[in-house]
């Protein structure tokens, strides 16, 4: 049951993502994105908090799950952004979110068995900057809004994972099955 909640969490934050980018943000350029400040000068598309938790969930999906539940929530996100989002942000959504989540997915697996802490930032760190290029390259034919949109999935990345290193400590040893 768990898993499911996780996986359905997961899945729900890429359309979650592209109606902010639409919808939600302190300048909304128009036919562009929705912005919000995200510190030392820069903007970024108000979605990238959204994205930069996505990160953080799916490796959590993968140390409670496994390896192929993490994959199928991976396709399972990019197929749903391509449904629920206007063409321009589904295409670049899924085709950046897709490769993002894979590279975080190849940095993470390895990582995971020295350290979890620094498997979580590095392949949050490596997903961000994809997923960043990627998006605003596609989306909006730019790579000006990629520093501010990196900058942002790296604070909600460390945010959620800074949280769930808590939460682990805090929480007893339980013995995980699929990984």
């Amino acid at each position: 049951m768990r898993k499911w909640f996780i996986f359905s969490a997961f899945a729900a934050t890429i359309p979650a993502a592209n109606w902010l980018i639409g919808n939600v943000g302190t300048t909304c350029i128009p036919n562009g994105p929705c912005l919000i400040p995200v510190g030392f000068g820069y903007m970024a598309p108000s979605g990238v908090l959204m994205i930069g938790i996505a990160l953080v969930v799916r490796d959590w999906l993968h140390e409670i799950a496994g390896w192929r539940w993490a994959l199928a929530a991976v396709l399972a996100g990019s197929a749903l952004s391509l449904l629920v989002s206007p063409p321009s942000i589904a295409i670049a959504s899924a085709v950046a979110f897709g490769l993002a989540e894979l590279a975080d997915l190849a940095v993470y697996t390895p990582m995971r068995k020295r350290s979890k802490p620094a498997a979580v930032i590095a392949s949050g760190l490596v997903g961000s900057v994809i997923d960043s290029a990627i998006f605003v390259a596609i989306a909006f034919g730019s790579l000006e809004l990629a520093a501010g949109t990196i900058l942002a999935k790296f604070y909600a990345s460390a945010i959620v994972a800074g949280s769930m290193i808590a939460s682990a400590r805090a929480a007893p040893a339980t013995n995980r099955s699929g990984t």
